[in-house]
C-alpha cells in the first residue's frame, strides 16, 4: 500500500466523516482514477512527434499510454479521420496514488510562477481538472532528452457527489489550492 493510500485510510477518511457526517464508510468520497492526456496535433504530419509524447507519458505515468485518433475529419485543422492526435493513460489503485504524490510534492512546486490551483476547475460532479504547460516539471523527464515541450492535462476523478466534498478530499491530500 502506498504512502498516500495509507494517509487516506488513517487520516483523510476520518476527517471527511467528521466534516460531512457520513453514516456509512462506503459513502466517504475516495479517488477513483486519474486520467492523463497529451494532445499532439503535430503528430498528424510527423510520426516522430507521437513517439516522443508516448515516451514522455510512459515515464511520467509508469505505464504505456493509448494513442488517440481523430473520430471525425475537420478540414480547418487539416485533420482526417483516424489520424493520430494524442496519447492518454488512465491510472488506478497504486499507480494513481503514487502519481498524485509526485504531482503534489514534486511537480507542482516546480511549476514557474505557481500561485496555487484554481478552485473553479471542478466540474460540479466531484472531478477536478488541471493543465500543465510543460512536461519537464516531472523528475522522470530528462530535460536534455526532450525533443519538444508539450502540455499535459490531468483529470482527477473522485466518487464525491459535490464539489465541496471533492475539494475537502483533495485538501486532505495537500492539494495546493489558491484563491
Amino acid at each position: 500500500m502506498t504512502r498516500l493510500h495509507e494517509h487516506y485510510d488513517k487520516v483523510v477518511r476520518a476527517a471527511l466523516v467528521e466534516e460531512f457526517g457520513y453514516s456509512n464508510l462506503m459513502e466517504v468520497p475516495r479517488l477513483d482514477k486519474i486520467v492523463l492526456n497529451m494532445g499532439v496535433g503535430e503528430a498528424a504530419l510527423d510520426r516522430k512527434k507521437i513517439e516522443g509524447a508516448v515516451d514522455d507519458m510512459t515515464r511520467i505515468a509508469g505505464q504505456k499510454p493509448v494513442i488517440t485518433k481523430a473520430k471525425k475529419a475537420i478540414a480547418n485543422f487539416k485533420l482526417r479521420e483516424d489520424m493520430v492526435v494524442g496519447a492518454k493513460v488512465t491510472l488506478r489503485r497504486g499507480r494513481m496514488y503514487e502519481f498524485l504524490d509526485r504531482l503534489v510534492n514534486i511537480a507542482l512546486p516546480r511549476v514557474r510562477d505557481f500561485r496555487g490551483l484554481s478552485r473553479k476547475s471542478f466540474d460540479g460532479r466531484g472531478n477536478f481538472a488541471l493543465g500543465l504547460k510543460e512536461q519537464i516539471v516531472f523528475p522522470e523527464i530528462d530535460y536534455d532528452e526532450v525533443d519538444e515541450i508539450r502540455g499535459l492535462d490531468v483529470v482527477i476523478c473522485t466518487t464525491a457527489k459535490t464539489d465541496a466534498e471533492a475539494r475537502a478530499l483533495l485538501k486532505g491530500f495537500d492539494m495546493p489550492f489558491g484563491n
